[in-house]
């Protein structure tokens, strides 16, 4: 029996993509002389490259290598850190990370560019693709006389633990020429006092290899602070084939590559001045060694390596182990809750009213925390949709020629996983058009008195109960009267209309709207803002935009804190209960009849403090039968999205509560005017308003009725027209 390498590839997957993160986030960051860095990034790709070897991910071990080459230059002194280097490493990364998506998906990558950038690694090391760069050890290793080296490797007890696996050291080093073995099994604990956690065997090991000793020890870089390690070069030249071998004193067999030898007979002390006779011969080059540390005779197999999907079927998050802790507190309280109110069920009296009340007042505390700490668990740093920034300015920086830096602040606020897995596209696009529109080039920044370098920040933090994600440059701004006229001229507003700045930015957001001089590769094909909106509402969300000519501009996002649950008002319309969610409420009211202002159509305004908000009645809206059909002192629920306001109309005003979404879309089919539903205390079922989409039906209501007008009252309908 053997286990299974596949289950651990997305463990590997996870642990490579971050690492390329660190890799690339350090080389950003690298200055001339910074050793501390470079062993950092030499590490991440060390381990990135020695995952890959053990599931077999040859194409990433071998463009791995070209990377470690270079990084090891650097790392040793005997190469300068200079900006050509470090673009070099950078658009590696770029490629390892094809590499690895091409190997969890099981698709094809870009073969010419892989190639390409290996190309450049290999003449900037000074060799030809051709040419293994290990080569100057192994002239090194030839002149000394050396053909290998005896190993004597003994691990700690508790090496296991860690996750480390002797079998996977012993198979890198058999890529690095002949390999035997032999198991010392004197500490070997009698079977009923073995600990299946706990690490017994050493090994006498024979590498017969043209290698440096340096790179033979390098293998054993991770848990060289786990073991006893000794090294004796061998001299005797080798003529031996390349084999994996493993020998103890009992007879074995070794009839095909899938033979088995045993550890659990009695071993005599090996030789390790000589090759053992048992070998296990590895003649398939895609044969790779498993070890079993289930089985009970400890069996070490070969096993044939067979390409695995490595795309793991669902996400997974890393919990702080105070988050887990807290969530067992939590659960063992709602245990003794239960049992308390399981015992008061027991011939039940009136006198045990009262700690009824009180056991489920306790249960209703437990069941909230036990709520908020789960959602926390959800909760991840915002770092990590930022970290793609840095990468991100420093390239469009090289491309269009102008100086900027990236400022990020907050990063550690906390974001629910799936919110920010999808507000990554939206902010990549806003922090591009801010590279390409916002930040003017060096000369005509220092022409109006400003530095050369440009700045763009990123900012997150948490405002009433939302997080609010700003994107901030102060280059250009943008020219309100230039975006009015481009409006005009496709047709979006009439060339006599009124706007305030928030609706001329809004309209930044109308497909195929752009006021880019020129189409460039960056941005300024008219795509993509709507999108980001799209996207930022279909979260719950909202963006603001504010501009000062020749001063900056400022993007807003505004998002709920997870979409699981949210917080929700209540309300009554007919039969039916309704939930606004409060981040879009601006205030509650009821309807003074001397500030109802009526248009043609059924359009009717109400005047609150400096606006005419419409009113839109919600039985209406759904075809509902009620009795609150009147206006004149009606409830009214006044909301906002996408800087319009417009005013609810409903029966009753009920509780404020949490409630836990589901999506109608999945679970039905979109409904104009709703996001989604949700299972009330009683059974029944609500559903959630879509504030920005009721909004949009509102708004289009009130363009038509503008349309219709008298121009003795156009200037009450300007100021809600879009």
């Amino acid at each position: 029996m053997s286990v299974d390498l596949s289950q651990f590839i997305p463990s590997f997957l996870e642990e490579s993509f971050e690492g390329l993160e660190v890799m690339e986030s350090e080389l950003l960051n690298l200055q001339e002389g910074d050793n501390e860095t470079i062993h950092t990034i030499f590490r991440a790709a060390h381990s990135i490259k020695g995952g890959a070897g053990t599931f077999g991910f040859d194409n990433v071990t071998e463009f791995t290598h070209l990377v470690e080459t270079l990084l090891d230059e650097m790392r040793d002194g005997r190469r300068e850190i200079s900006p050509k280097d470090t673009e070099i490493l950078l658009d590696s990364i770029d490629c390892m990370r094809l590499l690895i998506e091409a190997a969890r998906d099981d698709e094809e990558y870009d073969i010419d560019k892989v190639e390409k950038t290996s190309k450049r690694l290999a003449e900037t090391l000074g060799d030809e693709l051709s040419t293994d760069s290990d080569n100057q050890s192994t002239t090194k290793v030839a002149e000394n006389n050396i053909s290998g080296y005896n190993i004597n490797f003994v691990p700690e007890h508790s090496l296991a633990k860690t996750g480390n696996d002797p079998i996977f050291l012993f198979s890198a080093l058999a890529e690095l020429g002949e390999l035997t073995l032999c198991a010392d099994t004197k500490d070997l604990p009698a079977l009923k006092d073995i600990d299946a956690q706990e690490l017994y065997l050493s090994w006498q090991l024979t590498l017969y290899t043209e290698v440096d000793e340096s790179e033979v020890r390098e293998i054993f870089e991770w848990v060289e602070d786990e073991c006893l390690l000794e090294l004796v070069p061998i001299k005797a030249p080798s003529t031996t084939s390349a084999s994996i071998s493993a020998s103890t004193s009992s007879t074995q067999s070794s009839s095909s590559p899938s033979s088995t030898l045993t550890n659990n007979e009695q071993q005599t002390e090996p030789d390790t001045s000589q090759k053992p006779t048992e070998d296990i011969e590895v003649q398939d080059p895609e044969t790779k060694l498993v070890i079993d540390s289930t089985a009970e005779d400890n069996n070490i197999t070969s096993k044939t390596k067979t390409k695995t999907k490595g795309k793991a079927e669902v996400g997974s998050i890393r919990v702080g182990v105070d988050k887990v802790d807290n969530l067992i507190n939590l659960v063992g309280e709602l245990v003794i809750t239960q049992s308390m109110l399981s015992e008061l069920g027991n011939d039940f009296e009136m006198d045990k009213v009262e700690r009824l009340t009180s056991g489920l007042e306790q249960l209703l505390q437990n069941t909230k925390e036990l709520q908020e700490s789960v959602m926390r668990i959800r909760m991840l740093p915002i770092s990590f949709a930022f970290n793609r920034f840095p990468r991100l300015v420093h390239d469009l920086a090289v491309k269009t020629g102008k100086e900027m830096e990236l400022v990020i602040k907050g990063e550690q606020t906390e974001l629910d996983k799936t919110v920010m897995e999808q507000i990554g596209d939206p902010l990549v696009h806003l922090v591009r058009n801010a590279a390409d529109h916002g930040i003017e080039t060096s000369e005509v920044r220092l022409a109006n008195g400003k530095s050369a370098k440009g700045t763009i920040s990123l900012d997150a933090y948490h405002q009433g109960g939302n997080i609010v994600i700003e994107i901030n440059d102060d280059g250009a701004g943008i020219n309100r009267e230039i975006v009015l006229a481009k409006a005009v001229e496709k047709g979006l507003v009439e060339a006599n209309a009124i706007l305030t700045d928030s609706q001329v930015y809004d309209l930044l957001f109308e497909p195929g709207f752009s006021t880019a001089a020129e189409v460039t590769d960056i941005s300024g094909r008219g795509v993509g803002m709507d999108v980001v909106k799209r996207n930022i509402q279909s979260l719950g969300g909202r963006i603001q935009v504010k501009s000062t000519l020749g001063k900056g501009s400022s993007f807003k996002v505004h998002l709920p804190l997870t979409l699981a649950i949210l917080d929700g008002q209540l309300v009554k319309v007919g039969s039916e209960t309704y939930i606004i969610p409060l981040i879009s409420i601006v205030e509650s009211l009821q309807i003074d009849n001397k500030l109802i202002n009526r248009v043609s159509g059924d359009m009717v305004l109400y005047r609150l403090r400096d606006d005419n908000v419409p009113v839109l009645p919600i039985y209406q809206l759904f075809n509902l039968a009620t009795e609150c059909t009147e206006i004149d002192n009606a409830l009214l629920v006044v909301v906002e999205a996408d800087g319009q306001k417009i005013g609810l109309m409903v029966d009753d005003l009920l509780a404020q509560q949490q409630v836990v979404i589901k999506s109608l879309k999945d679970n039905y089919q979109q409904v104009g005017g709703i996001s989604g539903a949700t299972i009330l205390g009683d059974g029944s079922v609500a559903m959630i308003l879509d504030i920005p989409g009721i909004i949009h039906m509102a708004l289009a209501q009130a363009q038509q009725a503008q349309r219709v007008k008298t121009d003795g009252n156009a200037s009450v309908t300007a100021e809600v027209c879009l």
